[in-house]
């Protein structure tokens, strides 16, 4: 059984996967056996990021390149390729937010967010996916996120994105199941993360709305996302495709409770 998890000899690229929740995915696969490629665009946190893997025990290489010009990352990926080897798990997690209401937005951060978060795990897919389909094997996971499913206000740009990834990774299913490639989502509920700690405090307004909305009654720990990330992209996926799994606590199975409610 435990075969059907087991990513040894597996080659993924985790795209932002020098800290936060890319990390803990690239994490979770390294744990599983696979061999990290990970990318980036600042040297030291790379450098950090790239320690923090080895400290675990986990077999590293980092990449610096933009996943949002397409030169780059046909170059970067020949690159990998060449060192490295094919390219078996693509994990398209780096993204970006602006919390900024919509009629306040200038077109110019509209589109940067969605070149970040829609745009570039097209490209990725576009160069990588061929070799994928030439061996007859892939694994693709693409972060999408509640707001795939939901609005809220300040976050117009990110939803849009991640609601056209979502559709994105369904049309990749349709046009690539037919290799033995599978691309799935993972969509991420609120965690506890170095960007939330200023309000998960006691008493904060929107840390009560978590703990009130969110059905575990607690915020997401970054290792909740390994078993996903390891599920999809192991053999024990191979008849799914074109699903986004929701790793969530519980918010979008609720329309929530109010904070009386015991």
């Amino acid at each position: 059984m435990m075969e059907l998890f087991d990513l040894t000899g597996k080659n993924a690229l985790v795209t932002g996967g020098t800290h936060g929740l890319g990390m803990a995915i690239a994490k979770g696969l390294g744990k599983a056996g696979a061999q990290l490629i990970i990318n980036g665009h600042t040297p030291e946190r790379m450098d950090s990021a790239i320690q923090q893997y080895k400290d675990e025990g986990l077999s590293a290489k980092g990449y610096l390149f933009d996943v949002t010009k397409e030169d780059e990352v046909i170059r970067y990926v020949k690159k990998i390729e060449d060192e490295i080897g094919p390219i078996d798990i693509l994990v398209n997690n780096a993204g970006i937010i602006k919390r900024i209401p919509l009629l306040e937005m200038k077109v110019d951060d509209y589109k940067e967010v969605l070149d970040v978060d829609l745009v570039s795990p097209f490209i990725m897919a576009k160069h990588i996916v061929p070799g994928m389909i030439k061996r007859g094997y892939g694994k693709v996971i693409n972060l999408c996120s509640m707001m795939s499913e939901l609005g809220r206000s300040t976050v117009g740009a990110y939803a849009a994105a991640k609601g056209g990834l979502k559709m994105l990774t369904q049309n990749m299913a349709t046009e690539w199941a037919k290799h033995n490639i599978q691309i799935n989502g993972i969509g991420p509920g609120y965690f506890a993360t170095s960007q939330t700690e200023p309000i998960r405090v006691d008493g904060h307004p929107f840390n009560e709305f978590i703990l009130n909305r969110t059905p575990a009654g607690k915020w997401g720990d970054p290792d909740d996302l390994m078993g996903a990330a390891v599920f999809l992209g192991s053999k024990a996926s191979d008849f799914v495709n074109g699903q986004v799994i929701y790793v969530d606590g519980g918010i979008l199975a609720t329309i929530g409770k109010p904070s009386n409610e015991n």
